[in-house]
């Protein structure tokens, strides 16, 4: 999958995810005392950055962002006419019927407990210099270095508290062969704030770091860390810190960790690609074509749009085929009568502002511009036969018509635009390749152009800094505060003057429109799943092709079979 940029104990490495027995007074011919090969500067700085390759890989790995968002009201994998039916697999994430079998269960605890073990790693191999001069590092680097991987630790491990909540903290894999018990959700919450609080001050500001610091940890992206944690604190340990959460908010705006600013358009977060200091990413990891663009695998976008999408209507023939694994979830039946819940239809959401600019239907412009986040209806191409071009469509893989993709989910096959099918079955296992609103966010620049594939990856942006104060503004009573904050996001997503912002005092805000809010702004980007949480409805509320969950077991998720059978010290969650 990926290689080691140094050695590591594979026996330390093993152990301390699963849990066994490995004894480390034996002759271990593959662990390398970290004195042994930090001999000069290279030596440190590839220490340092090993943990950060397997960071960026964690964002999709072993279907950690298929279950986060299949499981939520906003993006489903469809059984297409036999395509991704997987053995029911997508379809037990969509109803949260998953079981510890199911790959992601093992497949996550590993991502996310490598990663953790990978920081602490490099962390103690930091913590073991004792000169820093000898290795040509200075003393504020080195205490940079310590500061960010405690910060890159502490985000693997409240994604995993946000997954699996009892988990074990592992801060020791030099001398430790395993885990030890898990931890309360209290004891884990107050280790990763306690881990943030005391990283920021050794932590640089992005403005020190340069254009080119984007994969790096600062001052911001720990305190949005911060943000993360306070704002479901009540999820995670019954105690409500909104008001924690507002102060580190508006430290983050004032500028107190550094300079940042909203970007003017809003597919500006996604298109940066590291050469200016001029973008609202706080946090991301750098993306090229040639060495490494995670968002762009299988495990994330580029499987988000049909099989002809990107070399034909894009022009991006560098990967060939793309597979139709996410679509966005149908907010009309096939009728094309909108469905009545009020959660998920993720695309009616955006109709419901119909001068956004989002709206408009990808398109590339040529010289590294698009306009539009969605691929629907035909997707026409040139073709040249015998020497002549001839207009076509994308077709599927299903037959020899062309596709019309739209906001629904059945078996529509050849069917004309605007015609009744017979078949009015609509769900999970019942779909065909013209089913469910294909979303780039992240763009699919063709194959001439310089800048494709170049995006950096958005981990945490400005944007989410503006959405969390404002919910704690909204919960305390202050609708026309939070109204004024969401628009100065919003107003980039509309023409000038638009009637779709909201009014000045806030009066269109209610619990449903700020979390439709949320999910406008952050479709696809992985956190759905935790704002259906707090706010209440991930196993209360009913989409589409979803009902209400017997109990709230299912927030969140079990440790898998295989976890648990080689580690003793682990307990099941509750309910499973």
């Amino acid at each position: 999958m990926k290689k080691n940029k140094f050695i590591i104990s594979s026996a330390l490495l093993i152990s301390i995810i699963s849990g066994s027995c490995t004894k480390l007074d034996e002759k271990v011919y593959d662990k390398v005392d970290a004195a042994s090969f930090l001999t000069r500067r290279d030596d440190v700085i590839r220490a340092f950055l090993r943990p950060f390759e397997h960071g960026y890989w964690s964002i999709q790995g072993n279907d950690y962002y298929a279950v986060m968002e299949n499981s939520t009201d906003e993006i489903g994998t469809y059984n297409r006419q036999g395509d991704w039916q997987d053995g029911g697999y997508y379809q037990r994430m969509h109803y949260h019927t998953w079981t510890t079998q199911d790959g992601f269960t093992d497949g996550v605890w590993t991502n996310l407990f490598q990663g953790v073990v990978l920081s602490t790693n490099s962390l103690q191999d930091m913590e073991s210099i004792r000169d820093p001069a000898k290795l040509s590092v200075t003393p504020e680097e080195l205490a940079d270095f310590k500061s960010e991987l405690r910060t890159l630790r502490a985000w693997f491990n409240l994604r995993a508290f946000d997954f699996y909540r009892n988990i074990p903290l592992v801060t020791d894999v030099k001398t430790s062969t395993q885990s030890g018990p898990q931890a309360t959700p209290q004891e884990t919450f107050n280790f990763i704030e306690k881990e943030l609080l005391e990283s920021i001050p050794g932590l640089p500001t992005r403005e020190q770091l340069g254009a080119k610091g984007i994969g790096r940890w600062t001052k911001a992206s720990a305190a949005a860390l911060l943000v993360r944690l306070y704002l479901n604190a009540k999820v995670y340990i019954g105690v409500d810190k909104f008001a924690e959460c507002e102060t580190v908010c508006k430290d983050i705006i004032a500028g107190k960790y550094g300079a940042y600013q909203l970007d003017t358009r809003w597919d500006a977060p996604f298109d940066y690609t590291n050469t200016s200091l001029e973008s609202e990413v706080i946090y991301g990891f750098p993306g090229t074509l040639a060495r490494t663009h995670w968002q762009y695998d299988g495990g994330m976008f580029w499987w988000g749009m049909t099989y002809d999408a990107g070399p034909l209507y894009c022009g991006f023939t560098d990967f060939g085929q793309s597979n139709p694994r996410y679509a966005l979830q149908p907010g009309r039946d096939v009728d094309s009568v909108e469905y009545n819940h009020a959660l998920g239809k993720p695309f009616v959401k955006f109709q419901k502002y119909p001068d956004d600019f989002r709206l408009t239907k990808y398109k590339n412009l040529g010289n590294s511009k698009r306009e539009g986040m969605f691929l629907f209806g035909y997707l026409p191409f040139t073709r040249t036969v015998n020497g002549q071009e001839v207009a076509d469509t994308v077709r599927g893989n299903k037959g020899s018509y062309p596709l019309f993709i739209r906001d629904q989910v059945g078996m529509f096959l050849d069917t004309k635009p605007g015609k009744k099918i017979a078949d009015k079955e609509s769900n999970m296992n019942h779909a065909d390749h013209n089913s469910g609103i294909f979303m780039v966010k992240y763009p699919v620049y063709p194959t001439p152009d310089p800048n494709r594939i170049t995006s950096a990856y958005a981990e945490i942006r400005l944007s989410e800094i503006y959405y969390s104060l404002a919910e704690c503004l909204y919960r305390k009573g202050d609708k026309a505060g939070a109204a004024d904050l969401l628009n100065q996001v919003r107003k980039r997503n509309y023409p000038a003057g638009s009637p779709s912002l909201y009014d000045a005092s806030g009066s269109q805000l209610t619990d449903q429109e700020m979390l439709d809010e949320w999910g406008r702004e952050f479709l696809g980007e992985g956190r759905r799943r935790i704002d259906l949480i707090r706010w209440g409805v991930f196993n209360s509320g009913t989409w589409w092709d979803k009902q209400p969950d017997a109990d709230n077991h299912t927030a969140i998720f079990p440790i898998g079979q295989r976890t648990l059978g080689v580690n003793r010290d682990l307990k099941q969650n509750p309910g499973y």
